[in-house]
């Protein structure tokens, strides 16, 4: 496990009037309205782990399970589909039929291309090397076209940004870079609806995230803290051995790029660059920063599918990463100490996917 702490996190206060153009209560409040109002919504619910908390010595764990969001099986449903819904409104594209593009690692693809079917336009998604079959026919499902690129996530990035200046269609990213700050904000807001939902008696005093780009973190983090104030939860990010950008940034105490080969179980995951605009809220909001092995992640899906944790519930191979994350330090009696963890802790994680690749939850859980 590496870990670090963040030099540059905020102290406790309220939070800071530069980071709500990028997330903040009036633009979620926007996004809860109209997503709310889309076919098949509903709250996602919240599964007690009551039986790793008391074997952690913890006071609680609260699992925030979005395997079934949308029926698409991740919280990126969220996100991808919100983006499309904003550009399809006049935000970025007008009210012509228009395509739009992403790259994706499998469910931010598969969120974008289900938006572009509700709300009638043309989606291609771009695939790195990784991504399974399993993967892309769920997305061609929806009616997209599938474009291969022949290299890392970071490279099918910039491929569809090429490829979208060409052509003229319309990225729809949570991954922001020069020139392109807006509809990754959009998307980055839909995810706050989530954590809206996430109602706890009391609020929780700590809470572990998964890295990726950041997005994630970013409305996590932003969304507690302008609802919570000085009372904000400990927030730490976790990532991958092998994809560990966000750490690398916070150790540089600015966006550097992950080092690692990006080959890791954790696909959701596996990005080499950090978001600049998510950078801006996870750098200031989050507290400490760390990596877990790939080889803790199947016992953990298979654990959280048999009710070992306690109540069951389908967790993908991201979707367990912050779990496992919280397993790692609570048994690390250093960390514990330097973060707070205890026996007054009220610990909440997200489930971010569940079986997104059938065939491989399958054979990991023993299903299949």
């Amino acid at each position: 496990m590496s870990w670090t702490l963040n030099r540059n996190a905020a102290p406790a206060g309220a939070y800071p009037d530069r980071l709500k153009p990028v997330i903040g209560l009036d633009a979620h409040r926007a996004a809860h309205a109209e997503i709310s109002s889309w076919r098949g919504y509903r709250k996602t619910p919240l599964r007690n782990a009551r039986n790793l908390a008391s074997r952690l010595g913890l006071e609680s764990v609260w699992v925030k399970d979005e395997s079934g969001r949308f029926g698409l099986g991740s919280f990126k449903a969220l996100g991808g589909a919100y983006g499309v819904q904003h550009v399809m409104k006049g935000g970025e594209g007008g009210a012509a039929r228009l395509t739009v593009t992403c790259a994706s690692d499998g469910n931010h693809g598969r969120s974008v291309a289900w938006g572009a079917r509700m709300f009638g336009c043309d989606a291609v998604i771009y695939l790195p090397a990784h991504v399974t079959e399993v993967r892309a026919d769920a997305i061609r499902s929806f009616g997209a076209r599938i474009v291969r690129v022949d290299g890392e996530y970071d490279e099918a990035v910039a491929q569809a940004a090429r490829d979208a200046r060409t052509h003229g269609w319309t990225v729809i990213s949570d991954t922001s870079y020069p020139g392109y700050m807006e509809i990754p904000r959009v998307v980055m807001v839909g995810y706050t609806v989530m954590v809206e939902e996430t109602s706890i008696p009391p609020r929780p005093s700590h809470v572990f995230i998964q890295g990726g780009v950041g997005g994630l973190a970013a409305a996590v983090i932003g969304h507690l803290w302008e609802r919570l104030g000085e009372d904000r939860p400990v927030a730490v990010i976790v990532e991958p051995e092998a994809a560990d950008g966000l750490l690398c940034s916070a150790r540089a105490g600015r966006p550097a790029a992950s080092r690692g080969n990006l080959d890791t179980i954790m696909a959701g995951l596996s990005c080499r660059d950090v978001s600049p605009l998510a950078w801006d809220v996870v750098g200031a909001g989050a507290h400490a920063f760390m990596t877990v092995p790939d080889s803790g992640i199947a016992p953990l899906m298979r654990d959280a599918a048999r009710g070992e944790l306690g109540e069951p519930f389908e967790g993908g191979e991201s979707g367990v990463a912050g779990l496992l994350g919280l397993i790692e330090v609570a048994r690390d009696e250093d960390r514990r100490r330097e973060i707070g963890l205890d026996e007054h802790s009220r610990v909440l994680v997200f489930n971010t996917e569940g079986a997104t690749d059938p065939e491989l939850y399958g054979r990991i859980v023993g299903t299949g």
